[in-house]
């Protein structure tokens, strides 16, 4: 199976920026340790600094599965609870 590409867009509440922020940061470092991560890259839009997007890569989508259903994420919604905005997560195959 071709790996899989996480494109997740994140927007939070205008004043619930800092905490959504400092509440995705706490899962990088975890995230990048788990089987099938390739990378896990976290960004803020310049112009709407409301809107963080994640860009992953997974070795399967079985082992993203295994991701979306870790502690560490369930502890970022309960955290993060009527701070965000949106939540889109769109999941590609690279073709090219």
């Amino acid at each position: 199976m071709n790996k899989l590409t996480i494109v997740a867009n994140i927007v939070a509440k205008a004043d619930k920026i800092e905490l959504v922020k400092s509440e995705l940061l706490k899962l990088i470092e975890v995230t990048r340790a788990e089987e099938g991560c390739i990378n896990y890259d976290l960004h803020q839009d310049h112009e709407n600094p409301a809107h963080f997007m994640f860009f992953e890569n997974w070795q399967s989508r079985d082992l993203w599965q295994v991701h979306m259903n870790n502690q560490h994420l369930a502890d970022y919604v309960a955290a993060t609870q009527d701070a965000v905005e949106s939540f889109i997560v769109n999941e590609m195959t690279h073709i090219a």
